[in-house]
């Protein structure tokens, strides 16, 4: 240490002296245990944590941007933006722009090279963009949407998925994707239904710990979000308030993050927009230190979204916000967020956290608050090895047998076809004959219908299949498409073209629903029905299209109705006089294909809903897993004779749904028998086989998605009146019975009592199996003693 301090006296009227003192920290840890790949994370993270400036701490903690050297319409490189960008925003860069792939490739690992070579301390950062369903970035697969990826119940498709995602992510230096979710659709008013893997807790958390699983064995982090509690505001308005206890937290917003983050093993959570129960999530230390750290153990870091840290100051008024004589209250949200376990502040704000040096000097921040924040994002950039590999993209030309291959355009068909559900099908009017002629009808045929959360201009792409195209590439007889009216119009004046269409085919195939934007568009305030920041006061079809509908139903013909949507559709008329109907959740580039594999038979229909369908807005919540005492129910009607039948509730409709949650039809048969299981008392720690035996007595091989409930049948407080806690999706073969094993872990039927306590009571509880929650085919009791 005296040699050093003579070599600074000696040489400050040389260099300047920050330089020097860079020069020696870099000779010093050249061979430092950091640097040394068979040392234990924990002790390289404490070595590195030692060797950091306040300055490179807090770089660490503030999310930086390619497009501050990479110039997003020209390709130029802008070495100033370099130089600043990650001496002030060094932990982690976005690259989400719609640019062209080898320009973000060649942007990252420009930033990658120079941290390497260019900074004292070497410290590689991470790359990050979104992919729900699908890698951000342009010429990536696209994969159908979250909420329509759920309804397959198949979640060894969802960790396939996810790993072609992270496949694709790599070879362009891409190291952490924002995704998946685990937040659940219990407010189908709120925009983002599209982007969650439906209402339950148990095949959401399913869902996100397979694609956690899946990303992260490639050394892509996984970001599982929003925690927590988000999606369920006040009017269902994004951002708004969540009203709840903790009870509630805990028993149905927290399991499916558990599930993804603890079990999963992910390596960043983000944090939400909104406040649960007054707390603003991204200050809530209760949420993100006790009950996150301290109680689940979770050892890596959290970041807010986009802009979030402001909201502090500018929307839940807990200290000033930016007017045109001050700046926002930068100290304030730096003090409420950092301290209570938001450990990074993403872009889209003012970067509050840049005032973390002149804090911790002036003693209002504990440097130990800081550090713990710094340890938890290097200790996922060590278990990720990206200080050994910093940058794994590959050459242009190498791309092309990486991203989009024709391995991961099969398997969005896969997918797309498997989360398609049949909600109607009178008289065996599906599958469709190929030689039969079609009118392709609607707003919906001839366009990708993509959803949120795709790059720019994806919906353009050339190697999309339209539902039109998709239909016109498997038939063999005539097929005719006549729109008939705009997405969000109420012009009828296509209606004849129409209606003549369907008059000379043998079928119609309407298609109608919701829209989304891609990631431009979205903001661009242009037409949209579903997407972030875009909610709705109702279910039903907008426009013209519900009258178009009924005109072509109204033919004579027999008319299947294709809902291409972000979240359930309120028509009870077109239900009850469609010939069939066919719900298909935004669908990936392959979407044509995959519709058209179900209407004619290719692939029989497997998918079972992820989110129960409302008769209508006024009705919800309609979600299965109601609290007792819950959705008593007396309903009236209206007969098509314009008879009133008035109930109570409600009374002119009812609280239940029309699809319930796990509800799909398919083009066989299946019956349940022989139920067993392996014990019937048990104590809280034992697991238990659930065993049914499936016959499909149809003529046709198909799957099927075998369903168990629990149910708690007395409880010391109040519980859902049952739970799904098993699922398992099987192929039965034409004729042929299978025996479906499915495993319980008796833990899991615990409960918060009133002292907040997680325990399984002693007591009986009733294993219900079935084909969806409605459709429950057998029971069994279990004792918990």
């Amino acid at each position: 240490m005296r040699q050093f301090s003579a070599f600074l006296l000696a040489g400050c009227a040389l260099l300047h002296s920050s330089n020097a003192y860079d020069s020696i920290r870099r000779q010093q840890a050249a061979d430092a245990t950091y640097k040394d790949a068979s040392a234990s994370a924990e002790a390289r993270v404490t070595d590195l944590l030692s060797r950091m400036t306040i300055e490179e701490k807090t770089a660490q903690l503030i999310q930086g941007d390619i497009s501050n050297w990479i110039n997003t319409t020209t390709n130029a490189v802008n070495e100033t933006g370099l130089e600043w960008n990650f001496r002030v925003r060094a932990g982690q860069f976005y690259v989400g722009y719609p640019i062209l792939p080898d320009w973000i490739s060649n942007g990252i690992k420009i930033g990658q090279d120079y941290l390497m070579h260019n900074t004292t301390l070497a410290i590689p950062a991470l790359v990050q963009t979104e992919a729900i369903h699908g890698l951000l970035v342009g010429n990536a697969t696209i994969f159908n949407s979250p909420i329509g990826q759920a309804c397959s119940w198949d979640p060894e498709l969802i960790h396939d998925m996810a790993v072609a995602i992270a496949e694709e992510a790599r070879a362009l230096g891409i190291n952490q994707v924002f995704a998946p979710l685990a937040d659940l659709a219990r407010e189908l008013r709120f925009g983002r239904v599209e982007e969650t893997y439906g209402e339950d807790g148990f095949l959401a958390g399913e869902m996100a710990y397979n694609y956690v699983i899946g990303v992260q064995s490639l050394n892509v982090s996984a970001t599982v979000k929003h925690f927590a509690g988000f999606s369920a505001p006040e009017q269902g308005l994004n951002t708004g308030p969540v009203h709840g206890g903790e009870r509630e937290l805990r028993t149905t917003w927290l399991p499916p993050f558990k599930r993804a983050i603890i079990d999963g093993g992910a390596w960043n959570i983000m944090g939400a927009y909104h406040s649960y129960d007054g707390i603003p999530s991204i200050a809530d230390g209760h949420m993100q230190e006790t009950i996150l750290r301290d109680e689940w153990g979770y050892k890596y870091w959290l970041t807010s979204d986009a802009g979030a840290t402001d909201r502090l100051c500018c929307n839940f008024r807990l200290c000033q916000c930016k007017t045109e004589d001050t700046p926002i209250d930068s100290e304030a949200v730096t003090l409420m967020a950092l301290p209570n376990g938001n450990d990074v502040e993403m872009g889209g704000g003012s970067y509050n956290y840049a005032n973390i040096p002149r804090l911790v000097e002036e003693g209002k921040l504990d440097i130990k608050i800081v550090d713990r924040a710094v340890s938890r994002q290097l200790r996922a950039k060590f278990e990720m090895g990206l200080f050994e590999n910093p940058y794994q993209g590959v050459s242009a030309s190498e791309t092309k047998s990486i991203i989009h291959t024709d391995e991961h355009v099969k398997l969005a068909r896969t997918l797309d076809a498997d989360s398609i559900v049949l909600l109607e099908n009178k008289n065996s009017t599906l599958p469709l004959s190929k030689s039969a002629n079609i009118a392709v009808i609607g707003p919906m045929a001839n366009f990708t219908n993509l959803g949120d959360y795709v790059v720019y201009r994806s919906q353009y792409n050339p190697t999309n299949v339209t539902p039109l195209q998709g239909i016109q590439s498997a038939s063999s007889g005539t097929v005719t498409f006549a729109q008939g009216c705009e997405r969000w119009s109420n012009d009828q004046s296509g209606f004849p073209d129409a209606i003549a269409a369907a008059e000379e085919a043998d079928v119609a195939v309407v298609l109608v629903g919701t829209w989304s934007r891609d990631q431009n568009e979205l903001w661009a305030g242009l037409n949209a029905t579903t997407g972030e920041h875009v909610d709705v006061a109702s279910l039903n079809l907008v426009g013209a299209m519900g009258e178009l509908v009924q005109a072509i139903i109204e033919t004579g013909k027999p008319t299947v109705v294709v809902y291409s949507s972000g979240k359930p559709v309120t028509e009870p008329w077109i239900s009850h006089n469609a010939a069939a109907l066919v719900q298909q959740f935004y669908p990936g580039e392959q979407g044509g294909n995959a519709l058209a594999d179900i209407l004619f038979g290719d692939v029989t229909p497997s998918g079972k809903l992820s989110v129960s369908f409302p008769y209508d807005v006024g009705t919800l919540p309609v979600y299965y897993d109601y609290l007792n005492s819950g959705r008593p129910t007396y309903p009236g009607t209206v007969h098509p004779n314009g008879t009133l039948e008035f109930g109570h509730q409600y009374v002119l409709h009812t609280p239940q749904p029309q699809y319930e949650f796990g509800y799909g039809l398919s083009y066989a048969n299946f019956t349940y028998s022989n139920l067993t299981l392996s014990k019937t008392r048990v104590n809280p720690h034992d697991s238990i086989t659930v065993t049914v035996s499936v016959t499909n007595t149809s003529p046709v091989h198909a799957k099927e998605v075998v369903q168990v409930y629990v149910q708690d049948l007395i409880a010391s407080v109040v519980v859902p009146n049952m739970e799904l806690k098993g699922f398992k999706k099987v192929l039965v073969k034409a004729g042929e019975t299978v025996a479906v094993c499915i495993e319980l872990d008796v833990r899991e039927w615990g409960l918060w009592n009133a002292r907040m306590k997680y325990v399984v009571e002693k007591g009986e509880f009733l294993v219900h199996v079935g084909a969806s929650s409605r459709d429950l085919r057998g029971n069994a009791t279990v004792v918990v003693g």
